[in-house]
């Protein structure tokens, strides 16, 4: 009785009423209290049950792209029905524009930083609570349809049908945690046809066959598009042919006013779009013959006429604007129609009038602002994403609100309007009252943003900030550089004023404010590693023995073998790796105490002994300025542990070791080489391979791209787990 006020009588009134009435009344008056605040509640429960939760969520779909918004390069008619029976949330913020940490957020209420997912790439600790654990908890049936992108498997979802990563945009193979295991372990299907149409017949077939019809339910129906790279439905791919998109006003931005940031990014439109984004190449992805020969009549023509033009310099810069702005509007109208689908079912059923309908994204995009394409910014268009709540008999129709909201909200805005506790450990604010077109009191006056993931795709650098009504002050802290916006005479952020004279007392109150919020959501710099007792609990294994005389069939890429130390040895030049090898299996390094090393000789002062990885995730294990280093990346975080210096062509015994509590050691022939520093672990299998005597791919290192060992390596070793004092002493033995 005590989950919500709006539920029962305040304790406050309670104790009041106690104090006036002597004992024997009092438990007669309790007594009969309870019995009407339970009678009350079987009324009001019966009278006025609990709402569904309907949650709709695209992928990348910028506020700019919604007529509902003001759009003027395309219509959304479906998804403006949410705007016209409810509410348009004008100024809705995400904490971290990026797809899976943005979703790790809604889900748990919290901070990257304290959900452990500040980066896709990530992996998800399903382990923790989230609202839909919560809501189920409180009587709900729980399903979660189309796009996932945590890593892991959903939990707290009764029902759960989902894309595997990212998703084709057509026949995708999903997985789903009903039905027949498969070979492979796992329940997986293999669909037919366009996946934003197959996402939507999954929804409501759940909706109509599916569901307890006794039990409220939460329903979270997730879309892939319009994500790059863009394929549109059968359908539209000649819509909008014969117009041309409006350019945004700041499509040839130079970036003057702003930082080394903005100036060195890798996300425009003129020079980082690649051919399969334009469809120019032959597009990946398992079509079938119909759909590759209708694919193939929209496109050839078109791209016959775009090779006749011999476009160049602004002009070419234009055409890829179109041909990327037009390819990503078609897939917005795929969304659009198959919102319409879901909603018109709700009518026809009867149960739209007690279900909340959410359409958001799980952050905003560049439609060529800036010159750009794609997130990750605490600019505008990345930061803001659109919101529309639509509460039949709670939720003014038509009403809009410029409250500053944030996906943080979301969890506890499900739980508040569910009726069910709302854990202290959530970070946001219930948004039931500003739904209800109220003031609410100590409302939020403003937002903290906190972008992690660099380097990496498009290598925005990591930045975090504040922003209030009128100015938004920007740190990007790899740069050590500051940025400031007056967003009341600068819309478009194209001139920082951080050095401006007059602005100085501005910079001095944001600084205090942007000091305060990271006390409050507990922001230290550090990401909460779920991981850690993962790692205290892997037993000691040798995972990978390089014996050069026996090397079973391992494939040699180059260097000779030759008589070593004691045993043979592989004799290497500096002109690339001599093995390489997928990190799977046994060489999967993710959440593992390590020791790694063996006997080298050298005749120069640089080169890689082995390394694994790349300049996200990965560790290295090599010679710089003829002392041996190892490095590990976490994130693209870089830690480097350097010993001393080496003597050339002699012999050497070389181990690094990260234990169980993620702190990094050398030993150079036996003996501590420097003291121990924290390094923590990495957090999921790196993309890149292990690589013997060069690391060839992504780098790991602070070294360059001509890094192969020049001399001779024996008896490589990868351990896991805690390696036994006797076993590293017999190694290094001389």
């Amino acid at each position: 009785m005590n989950a919500s006020p709006r539920y029962g009588f305040s304790r406050a009134a309670q104790r009041q009423a106690r104090s006036r009435v002597p004992g024997c009344i009092v438990r007669t008056i309790q007594l009969i209290t309870a019995a009407c605040v339970l009678i009350t509640s079987a009324l009001a429960s019966a009278a006025e049950p609990r709402p569904n939760i309907l949650f709709i969520m695209s992928d990348d779909h910028g506020y700019q792209a919604m007529s509902c918004y003001g759009s003027q390069v395309n219509q959304t008619p479906n998804i403006d029905r949410l705007a016209k029976e409810g509410m348009r949330f004008d100024r809705c913020f995400v904490t971290n524009s990026i797809c899976g940490p943005c979703r790790a957020v809604i889900l748990t209420g919290k901070y990257s930083h304290l959900n452990g997912f500040a980066q896709n790439g990530q992996t998800f600790n399903g382990g923790q609570p989230n609202v839909a654990k919560m809501l189920r908890k409180s009587g709900y049936q729980t399903a979660i349809i189309g796009k996932w992108h945590l890593r892991t498997e959903p939990t707290g979802f009764d029902y759960y049908h989902r894309l595997i990563g990212q998703g084709p945009y057509y026949n995708p193979r999903m997985r789903t945690n009903q039905g027949e295991v498969g070979p492979q372990g796992f329940r997986d299907v293999q669909h037919e046809g366009y996946t934003t149409d197959i996402i939507t017949d999954l929804t409501l077939n759940w909706l109509k066959d599916n569901r307890d019809q006794d039990r409220p339910f939460f329903l979270m129906y997730q879309h892939k598009a319009p994500h790059r790279n863009w394929q549109p439905a059968p359908r539209h791919l000649n819509r909008y042919d014969d117009i041309t998109i409006a350019e945004p006003a700041t499509l040839f931005d130079d970036y003057q006013g702003r930082g080394t940031a903005a100036r060195t990014q890798e996300m425009t439109i003129a020079r980082h779009l690649n051919p399969h984004d334009l469809k120019l190449a032959k597009q990946r992805g398992s079509f079938t013959p119909q759909q590759r020969m209708i694919w193939d009549r929209a496109y050839g023509p078109k791209n016959e006429a775009f090779a006749a033009a011999k476009l160049e310099g602004r002009d070419l810069v234009r055409w890829k604007y179109q041909r990327y702005v037009k390819d990503y509007l078609r897939c917005i109208d795929a969304v659009d129609e198959n919102v319409g689908r879901v909603l018109n079912y709700l009518d026809e059923s009867g149960l739209a009038k007690n279900t909340i309908v959410i359409y958001t994204s799980d952050q905003g995009w560049y439609l060529g602002e800036h010159g750009w394409y794609d997130k990750r910014w605490m600019y505008e268009e990345s930061f803001r994403t659109p919101l529309l709540v639509r509460w039949p008999g709670h939720t003014p129709a038509g009403s809009t609100t410029t409250q500053l909201a944030m996906n943080l909200d979301f969890a506890e805005t499900f739980l508040d309007a569910a009726g069910a506790k709302i854990p202290e450990t959530m970070q946001g604010q219930s948004l039931v009252s500003v739904l209800a077109g109220k003031e609410p009191a100590q409302w939020r006056k403003s937002l903290y943003y906190h972008y992690y993931e660099h380097p990496g795709p498009h290598m925005v650098h990591r930045h975090y900030g504040v922003r209030t009504d009128r100015y938004k002050l920007i740190y990007f802290y790899q740069l050590d550089e500051w940025e400031l916006y007056d967003l009341q005479n600068d819309p478009r952020e194209l001139t920082s004023v951080y050095d401006d004279p007059t602005q100085q007392e501005t910079v001095v109150r944001l600084k205090r404010e942007l000091q305060r919020l990271r006390e409050h959501y507990r922001d230290d710099g550090t990401v909460v590693d779920f991981g850690a007792q993962r790692a205290r609990n892997v037993k000691p294994t040798l995972a990978a023995r390089f014996d050069f005389g026996n090397l079973g069939n391992t494939r040699l890429q180059s260097g000779k073998v030759v008589p070593g130390r004691q045993n043979k040895a592989i004799n290497l030049d500096g002109s690339g790796p001599a093995i390489q090898q997928p990190g799977r299996g046994n060489l999967n390094p993710a959440y593992k105490p390590m020791t790694i090393g063996g006997w080298f000789k050298t005749n120069a002062e640089r080169g890689v002994i082995l390394a694994q990885g790349g300049q996200s995730l990965g560790y290295s294990l090599y010679l710089k300025q003829g002392k041996v280093q190892f490095s590990l990346r976490r994130q693209g975080a870089l830690t480097t542990l350097v010993g001393p210096p080496v003597s050339l062509n002699t012999w050497h015994h070389v181990s690094a070791t990260i234990d169980r509590d993620g702190k990094a050691s050398l030993r150079l022939n036996g003996k501590p080489a420097g003291e121990p520093i924290a390094f923590g672990f990495i957090t999921s299998r790196p993309a890149d391979g292990l690589s013997i005597g060069a690391d060839s791919g992504s780098l790991v290192g602070p070294y360059e791209a001509d890094n192969g060992f020049q001399g001779q390596l024996e008896d490589l070793r990868i351990y896991w787990g805690p390696l036994a004092a006797d076993i590293l002493e017999n190694w290094s033995q001389p």
